[in-house]
């Protein structure tokens, strides 16, 4: 699988549909804010493609030290075909000495869509990544954090959000209780 990498434009309409085709209007963000931060220094919006299909999509803030995966989507007519996994490896091979930090749903036994969430956390364990016993509260929805290429430090993590924004985030950051953590 050879992927092609690009920047993506406000005229990225195909990759506009697999980010509004992916993620519930509660969890995005405004596609054009997301391309005019890309623009800054420690953002990257990338679209991927295979012979100019468009396959997905990569939305990083980053620093020094860490590459937060904002965003990460395959186009739903290719996914559970490597495309995902080989999008990760991108994202490793440009970034190998930065900690990569996820933050996805999470496997709450209660939560309306529990086997999905398990798929999900599944796909990026395969991939090298391991939950780190922490939560966030992201606009409103709390999720799990992972991490792959170190440990994750609160501390630090929360620092990079006040770094990146400029002081105007400082989300809630937890150690998860052990009974909330599932297998």
């Amino acid at each position: 699988m050879r992927m092609k990498v690009k920047k993506v434009k406000l005229s990225s309409g195909d990759i506009k549909r697999i980010y509004f085709e992916t993620f519930p209007k509660k969890e995005r963000m405004p596609f054009p804010m997301m391309v005019a931060m890309s623009k800054l220094w420690n953002t990257r919006f990338w679209g991927f493609y295979e012979s100019g299909v468009p396959c997905g999509l990569a939305y990083l803030a980053l620093n020094r030290k860490i590459v937060f995966v904002m965003f990460l989507a395959v186009d739903k007519s290719l996914r559970s075909k490597g495309y995902g996994s080989a999008l990760l490896r991108e994202i490793h091979s440009r970034y190998p000495d930065k900690k990569i930090i996820i933050s996805l749903e999470p496997c709450d036994a209660n939560a309306p869509d529990i086997a999905l969430r398990k798929r999900r956390k599944a796909f990026y364990m395969r991939n090298g990544y391991k939950e780190t016993g922490y939560r966030v509260k992201l606009h409103g929805i709390e999720q799990e954090i992972i991490v792959t290429n170190g440990e994750f430090i609160k501390r630090e993590f929360q620092l990079f959000f006040a770094i990146y924004s400029n002081g105007t985030m400082y989300p809630r950051i937890w150690e998860q209780r052990e009974s909330q953590r599932m297998e």
